[in-house]
């Protein structure tokens, strides 16, 4: 019999580990920042801006930091869903970022849709959510609560 005390020791036991969560978010900043380096000038193009107006503009402080918070909520909430699904290896994860992806993915196609933005830009941010999810929920998946690796399955 499946008593509520062990319910709760269960789920207690799937406890997050903040610094993978930490470790995840900053990657993610990470990664999205090369993504934009490679990707600048197709995006400017697609979005019609000069080259020359976006290099005098430069990026607010207040963006970055909203990034960052925003790679912060989405590592947590992956590694509730890495917890709660048991995941333990790369495999696992790489199933799991693969399907979270699909709802940035649609909502940018619903902007394609609804507002006219440019497909190749919708694709460049998809892109960039895709490598995202991939990369936090990998790490959030082979990075155990106790700080070790989890062995890699056959």
């Amino acid at each position: 019999m499946h008593d509520s005390n062990s319910k709760t020791k269960d789920l207690s036991m799937l406890g997050t580990n903040y610094l993978a969560v930490v470790v995840a978010a900053v990657a993610a900043f990470v990664v999205s920042a090369v993504w934009y380096t490679i990707f600048a000038d197709a995006s400017m193009e697609l979005r019609g801006i000069e080259p020359d107006t976006a290099a005098n503009v430069g990026t607010p402080a207040w963006t970055m930091l909203f990034v960052i918070a925003q790679s912060l909520v989405v590592a947590s909430m992956l590694a509730y869903f890495v917890g709660h699904l048991e995941i333990v290896d790369w495999r696992g994860a790489v199933r799991l970022g693969a399907l979270v992806w699909v709802f940035p993915a649609m909502i940018l196609l619903g902007s394609v849709v609804h507002e006219n933005v440019p497909l190749m830009l919708a694709a460049i941010h998809a892109g960039d959510w895709l490598v995202k999810l991939l990369l936090m929920t990998v790490i959030l998946g082979v990075w155990r609560r106790d700080g070790r690796g989890a062995k890699e399955s056959g």
